[in-house]
């Protein structure tokens, strides 16, 4: 199996002179066969590269709509393990790049070189660790590196410019530039913050900056596109998927792809 990998996902996406569109859903919501067609909605109306969340029981920084979502997820009887198999749907069915994001525990318990084994082997291109910080990351900087794995750490308003260089180092793939000091949740409008933060990220060496929280329609993808190289949606995606299903998870994804305006120009 040839793995994509976000880094290619994004070059190709700046080749094309657009920011690479990046689409999170919640792992077994609201059921895991649901959830990987979900997520090849997600890559059949342009979005470049699929961030799958693990579920988990105390989540510090999701908001409301995540948290929700996993909770239903978690209370259907999602395990750790599944989301090897979500991913093999995925990776199996498209040519999207497939990322996890977890929180770092779950893969702790799984054992850091057994997890990053099993997602390899399903076609997974890297893990992102919203918990983890490259201080505390050798386990996992090793094991990335054993499986080809790219490695997505994040930086905040808040982080000075050494955090940030450090996490550039440590960092593959591309960085998650976290916009807003908060949880997840789709905003009527993008921090004026993000911009702040990509520009640190490139500055201190990054390739690739993207830029999550808050995303939630097609201006913001323009508005960000400006100064990033991707641009990451969540919670306007996981509230499609509650209220109207895979038909307008994908409708949504056209939307803020530009692929339902060029459908209709």
């Amino acid at each position: 199996m040839t793995r994509a990998t976000s880094a290619q996902k994004i070059a190709a996406a700046r080749a094309e002179g657009r920011p690479a569109l990046i689409g999170y859903l919640p792992a077994g919501f609201p059921d895991v066969p649901t959830s990987i067609e979900a997520a090849v909605a997600l890559a059949e109306n342009g979005v470049d590269i699929i961030e799958i969340g693990i579920p988990y029981s105390d989540p510090v920084m999701d908001g409301e709509v995540i948290q929700a979502a996993t909770v239903q997820a978690l209370a259907n009887g999602f395990r750790v393990a599944d989301v090897f198999e979500i991913v093999r749907g995925i990776t199996s069915r498209t040519d999207a790049a497939v990322m996890v994001m977890t929180y770092w525990n779950p893969v702790l318990r799984m054992g850091v070189d057994e997890f990053a084994r099993r997602f390899a082997q399903a076609g997974g291109s890297g893990l992102i660790t919203p918990d983890l910080v490259p201080e505390e990351a050798g386990e996992w900087i090793e094991a990335s590196e054993k499986h080809d794995l790219e490695r997505v750490f994040l930086i905040a308003p808040s982080s000075t410019e050494q955090r940030v260089q450090r996490t550039v180092d440590a960092s593959s793939g591309f960085i998650y530039c976290v916009s807003l000091m908060g949880v997840t949740g789709a905003r009527s409008e993008v921090s004026s913050a993000a911009q702040a933060v990509v520009d640190a990220a490139h500055e201190a060496g990054a390739e690739n900056a993207c830029v999550g929280l808050g995303v939630s329609k097609r201006e913001h993808v323009q508005e960000i596109g400006a100064y990033a190289d991707g641009v990451i949606v969540g919670t306007a995606l996981v509230a499609a998927l509650r209220d109207g299903g895979v038909a307008a998870v994908g409708a949504l994804a056209a939307e803020l792809s530009g692929a339902a305006a060029k459908e209709h120009a």
